[in-house]
């Protein structure tokens, strides 16, 4: 009797961790952020949560080592969402960037200034969204902040003074099944820009928004709890 018990029970636990999993795997996954790429968007030491089916329904652990099969069609990220992808030169990595360019799309940075499809994204100066906290991160540096818009997004990203290798960049086309990301921290995100395009496969899903955030005591910062981080949704 008690070994019937058991073996119920262990049943039990193990069909709510295989469904706990699946559910993980196809729907919903949280990440954490450890570095600035993203500021002001995203912060150091926020947790975000991720729609994995955003862009269609994956067969449970399908991409765990592979490619992932998709049970519905495969709808591609519109530009501006910020998505998270297997680091195309090592896929045990987690990487978080905004969607600038889709497949076919023409691209040119002059300047720090980025043109898609020969037209400028417009930028509107602004003031820092950040807090003394986050700023402190970047101790030293001259930040600028600009507004972005379009039709169904509107977000802030970060330029200094300073010149990079990635500043300008001869017009190239965005290959197909392919995708060309950035961080809104410019000038401290390492991305498209400098190790090439995102495949379609590589993508987990899109961000929705900060369900936790906080800093280790071996950060800069040291530990703190960002409760006004807490809700933000990631536009």
């Amino acid at each position: 009797m008690f070994k019937k018990i058991n073996m119920k029970e262990i049943k039990s636990l193990l069909l709510t961790i295989v469904l706990v999993l699946s559910f993980r795997s196809t729907c919903f996954e949280p990440f954490r952020v450890p570095t600035g790429s993203m500021v002001p968007t995203i912060s150091i030491g926020d947790f975000i949560l991720t729609n994995k089916f955003s862009f269609g329904l994956k067969l449970p652990f399908s991409d765990m080592f592979s490619d992932p099969i998709y049970l519905t069609e495969f709808k591609s990220p519109e530009r501006f969402d910020v998505i998270v992808f297997k680091y195309p030169l090592d896929k045990n990595i987690n990487y978080v960037k905004r969607v600038i360019g889709l497949p076919g799309d023409e691209v040119e940075l002059i300047n720090k200034q980025v043109y898609v499809n020969g037209k400028i994204l417009s930028v509107v100066s602004t003031n820092s969204p950040m807090t003394k906290e986050f700023l402190d991160n970047f101790r030293g540096e001259k930040l600028n902040f600009y507004n972005i818009k379009s039709v169904d997004h509107e977000y802030t990203i970060q330029l200094t003074d300073k010149e990079t290798r990635k500043d300008t960049i001869p017009k190239f086309i965005v290959p197909q099944g392919h995708y060309f990301v950035m961080g809104d921290n410019r000038d401290f995100s390492a991305d498209s820009r400098y190790w090439g395009f995102v495949p379609k496969e590589n993508i987990k899903g899109k961000a929705l928004f900060v369900w936790m955030s906080f800093t280790t005591p071996f950060s800069e910062e040291g530990l703190a709890l960002h409760l006004n981080r807490i809700g933000k949704m990631i536009l």
